[in-house]
């Protein structure tokens, strides 16, 4: 096969949860110019059908679902309505995620309950729910969205749930990549560092004295913007990857080097 075809996602359909803004709408746009049909699954049916409405300019198929990662009948749903209106669920990327900073001490128990719900449930039960059609068809690719904060401890802030749900998420992705393997489903994660996005780019902007000791621990001394993660998420959605599943792409500028 041709290098290039490799890469191709032509004919194919992806979900794309959180797939609204941020790193999830760069993605999005990445797997479509490859070729792929969008489903953006979103709680913001709103701001989802503004970025399909973008999205599906260029006569990219972009599908808007309705998504609460966090319920099961939602998730179901959404796939579901995927099987139905594309025929197939190809591609699932897990992306839909919160976090916030807090002193462990001081932390709600509802809201350490809220991170490890949409951070780590959210990803498994979006995950079995398309499960159930991809091992049927025998095939299909699953690319969860974790973060460098599942393999280091970030400073100064204090984030332990987030950390805590990332860090879950990368097991999770090597549990269900051994575990799907013999249906050709491949698992694998990316973990971002420091992204410039809508919603941190205030804090990148001020350049206080948090963003300077970040930059000062990172050997490229920069953030990362969403687009420099969309030839990792083509890798994995596309047959390039073919043989790679359980791997942690980690894309933080260095960060975790040292």
């Amino acid at each position: 096969m041709n290098i290039i075809d490799l890469f191709s996602l032509k004919g194919r359909t992806a979900i794309v949860t959180g797939g609204a803004q941020g790193l999830g709408y760069a993605m999005a746009a990445a797997m479509a110019q490859a070729g792929a049909n969008l489903v953006i699954a979103d709680i913001n049916e709103e701001t989802a059908r503004r970025a399909a409405m973008t999205l599906g300019s260029d006569g990219t198929k972009c599908l808007v679902v309705p998504c609460d990662v966090t319920n099961e009948d939602s998730a179901e749903a959404v796939v579901h309505t995927t099987h139905e209106y594309f025929g197939s669920v190809d591609i699932l990327l897990n992306n839909a995620g919160v976090g916030f900073h807090v002193n462990s001490e001081c932390m709600e128990l509802s809201d350490w309950k809220r991170i490890i719900d949409i951070n780590l449930n959210g990803v498994f039960i979006m995950s079995k729910a398309a499960a159930k059609r991809m091992i049927p068809q025998c095939c299909g690719t699953i690319v969860n969205i974790a973060s460098m904060s599942g393999l280091i401890v970030n400073t100064p802030q204090k984030q332990s749930a987030y950390n805590a749900s990332k860090a879950a998420v990368i097991h999770l992705t090597r549990s269900l990549a051994a575990e799907w393997a013999p249906y050709k489903i491949r698992v694998n994660t990316i973990a971002p560092g420091y992204m410039v996005t809508a919603m941190t780019q205030q804090v990148f902007d001020e350049n206080g004295p948090m963003v300077k000791r970040w930059m000062d621990l990172s050997p490229m001394g920069r953030p990362g913007q969403p687009e420099e993660l969309n030839g990792a998420i083509i890798y994995l959605a596309s047959d390039a990857s073919s043989f790679t599943t359980g791997a942690v792409l980690t894309i933080d500028g260095g960060y975790s080097c040292w």
